[in-house]
């Protein structure tokens, strides 16, 4: 409210006559007055001016993230006024129409003042009260311009003001005005003005706060100075405990800065611009905030660990292992400003290891093994159109003869490609995409022996619900992050008995200890089976698992597809798994474990010529085995290198760094290598230094009976030794 500076002696003859005239015509037209002006109603009001803002929501109604779609407003939702400060309604109405809770509408006090004035002259505003002014934002045509306003156009606010105080409460006016009002710059609305200017909500808002904000009211594009001295004025007149300086200081520091605190979260940016348009400005989810929070902080906080391993980016998927409902979907971690749009869920990379599951299921399901069965880890080559191609372990060594169990939780890669080629590479890609991948494309043999070690571009998205399948026994659904009231019905992809086993494998600790150890984020207190994967050069890092109520998958790497440096599953994904696990358990850890499906058989089986001990193993009906044996083959063979072998020399690494290793199985019998006619000596393990050309490498005995031999080639030129 504009104190007006009258002389009392000069205008008090002009006050009382014009005042009586006022009341004259008030009192001749006022069975006109509630005919004359439309007055709208309050719902009518509240419901023609919404956020200018699209909101993503939680499953519990938290703003998850907003998206402006209305560029001509900068407006959030409509604020209650039992959520606003207290301080904030005082120094509104303090600053503003101190006589509000006592008139109609109308200060006739101040009116009268006024008029003198505009009859002298003076057409500045004033002795408007909030409801006159809430009158000129619900008509523009009845707002204060500048230059002043003809006396009809006051005499016109007025009615207005009085119809509307006839059919509003003082609390319906004071909300409206609140809402209605301009801020500063384009902030329409408390609660824009409050969360841009102080990151707060309207009802946290201090005295300092709610009195710098009535002081913009009357001039909201001031320069902050002239709030700030505005502010003080009121200080000044009785507007008690505030701080001039501390306004000053909000006003210095708060009106001339762009906050704008409310826009898209980077997180949940990707999924927010999917979701939210003109069309759509309320959308609720399946998410939970506090979960994606959560999901949020421990993946950043894991980057920032990973940062001197040239790892910046990750995300984060969790799924309802029984509803398929998306409890946390953390598309980026917002690290990579220029990336912070890309939805790295929904993007394609190559898989790694977490394929492998897959591919011993079906190969259970076939019957082709069981968990106990037997399979080789030892170097193969395989000739493909390419040129030979060798799988090699992530640790670049092999273990022998494993089990199925040991091979899929420790991550062997030979026996997986061996697994392949028993079940065949058509079958696992049509498996593939009976599972939700559909990024396979192309045809199976374009994949080849690669398939089972990943070499496919999928997403998180594909993997996450291809093991939410597996927790759910073969049985499939699509994951959704909007509700549905119709979810859709599962369909049986996998047989539940060998989902099962393939279930229990990956959750066995002891199994996976040949290649991770006892001791790694893997190992949680409760029931959970994990899978991680890395691929090629180190650009992609997976993990993903699944407890019995819930899936979680993480990736991390880099967006542009650059390598990391030194960074595996247990080091990369885990950590970050590990931490969603026992968050979404909580208190609830239990030491039970899923139920068996009727047809599988837990049968005690011992091991005969391998490293495996006499343990408990589940079979499916009728293929159980009570012992399982391995007799070394006797024929004495030549085991590195393989047959038709080519080596390229690469004359920048060292001569020392390229030698061919000549490896059998000779054991006590006395032989000999021989290389194109060349004794090289006994039969033990020996490092060739190779030279170009093609060679016959065979094993010989005392007598010079050949055992076995291979030929292979030496391309390209050898680096010279450095000493």
């Amino acid at each position: 409210m504009t104190t007006w500076l009258l002389n009392p002696k000069a205008h008090a003859t002009a006050d009382k006559s014009l005042l009586s005239a006022i009341v004259l015509m008030w009192s001749l037209s006022s069975s006109m007055v509630l005919a004359a002006v439309a007055s709208p109603d309050f719902p009518e009001v509240k419901a023609t001016h919404p956020s200018a803002y699209a909101e993503l929501n939680d499953r519990h109604g938290l703003v998850l993230a907003r998206r402006r779609v209305d560029m001509d407003e900068n407006r959030l939702d409509w604020t209650a006024l039992a959520d606003m400060s207290p301080a904030l309604v005082e120094a509104v109405i303090f600053a503003e129409d101190r006589d509000f809770y006592r008139h109609h509408g109308i200060d006739w006090g101040a009116t009268s003042r006024a008029l003198v004035n505009l009859l002298h002259g003076d057409k500045s505003r004033g002795a408007s009260t909030i409801t006159m002014q809430l009158v000129g934002l619900l008509h523009p045509e009845l707002a204060w311009r500048k230059g002043g306003r003809s006396i009809s156009s006051k005499w016109q606010q007025m009615q207005a003001a009085r119809a509307l105080e006839a059919h509003w409460t003082k609390a319906e006016i004071l909300e409206a005005y609140l809402n209605l009002n301009q801020f500063r710059g384009d902030l329409s609305g408390i609660a824009a003005a409050s969360n841009a200017l102080f990151n707060k909500q309207p009802s946290g808002l201090d005295r300092d706060e709610s009195l710098l904000l009535a002081a913009l009211l009357p001039s909201p594009t001031a320069p902050a100075a002239t709030v700030a001295r505005h502010a003080c004025t009121l200080i000044q007149a009785g507007f008690s405990h505030s701080s001039c300086e501390r306004t000053r200081f909000l006003a210095t520091t708060r009106l001339d800065q762009r906050r704008i605190p409310f826009n898209e979260q980077p997180e949940l940016a990707a999924i927010a611009w999917r979701y939210l348009s003109t069309e759509q400005r309320h959308v609720t989810t399946t998410l939970d905030g506090k979960l994606q929070a959560y999901a949020l902080e421990r993946l950043q906080a894991q980057l920032a660990s990973l940062r001197d391993r040239e790892v910046n980016a990750g995300a984060v998927l969790v799924l309802d292992n029984a509803s398929g409902e998306v409890l946390a979907y953390v598309a980026n971690a917002g690290l990579v400003e220029q990336g912070r749009f890309v939805d790295a869920i929904m993007a394609q990379r190559q898989a790694g290891s977490t394929l492998k599951p897959f591919l011993y299921q079906l190969a259970l399901e076939k019957q082709l093994l069981t968990a106990a069965s037997l399979i080789q880890d030892e170097a193969i080559r395989l000739p493909t159109p390419q040129g030979m191609y060798i799988p090699q372990n992530y640790e670049k060594d092999f273990k022998g003869i494993v089990t199925v169990r040991t091979a899929l939780a420790s991550s062997l890669n030979v026996p997986a490609v061996r697994t392949q080629l028993l079940v065949g590479v058509d079958d696992f890609w049509q498996r593939l995409r009976a599972l939700g991948f559909d990024s396979l494309t192309e045809m199976p043999d374009f994949y080849g022996y690669g398939l089972a070690l990943g070499d496919a571009d999928v997403s998180l998205w594909m993997e996450a619900n291809a093991y939410r399948t597996l927790a759910n026994g073969g049985l499939s659904s699509t994951a959704h992050l909007l509700p549905t009231a119709l979810p859709a019905t599962p369909v049986a992809i996998m047989d539940p008995q060998t989902s099962f086993i393939v279930a229990d494998i990956l959750s066995d600790r002891q199994a996976r200890a040949l290649t991770f150890g006892l001791e790694n984020p893997l190992a949680t207190p409760f029931w959970t089976a994990v899978k991680t994967g890395t691929s090629k050069d180190m650009r992609d890092n997976w993990c993903l698992g699944f407890s019995q109520r819930y899936t979680v998958a993480v990736w991390v790497g880099n967006l542009n597809g650059a390598p990391m440096r030194d960074v595996s599953g247990i080091t990369g994904a885990a950590p970050v798994w590990s931490e969603l696990m026992a968050y979404l358990e909580g208190q609830q850890w239990h030491t039970s474990t899923p139920q068996p499906p009727s047809g599988l058989i837990h049968q005690t089986v011992s091991f005969t010529g391998v490293q495996e001990h006499t343990r408990q193993e589940w079979f499916v009906a009728n293929t159980e085995l009570a012992t399982v044996s391995y007799t070394p083959d006797d024929k004495t063979q030549i085991l590195s290198p393989s047959n038709e072998t080519i080596f390229a020399l690469d004359p920048d690494i060292p001569a020392q760094q390229q030698l061919v290793r000549f490896r059998s199985n000779a054991t006590s019998v006395p032989l000999f290598w021989w290389l194109n006619q060349h004794n090289l000596g006994s039969a033990k393990e020996l490092r060739w230094a190779p030279v170009s050309g093609k060679f016959r490498l065979a094993l010989r005995d005392a007598h010079g009976q050949e055992q076995d031999a291979v030929v292979f080639e030496v391309r390209g030129r050898q680096a010279k030794s450095h000493h």
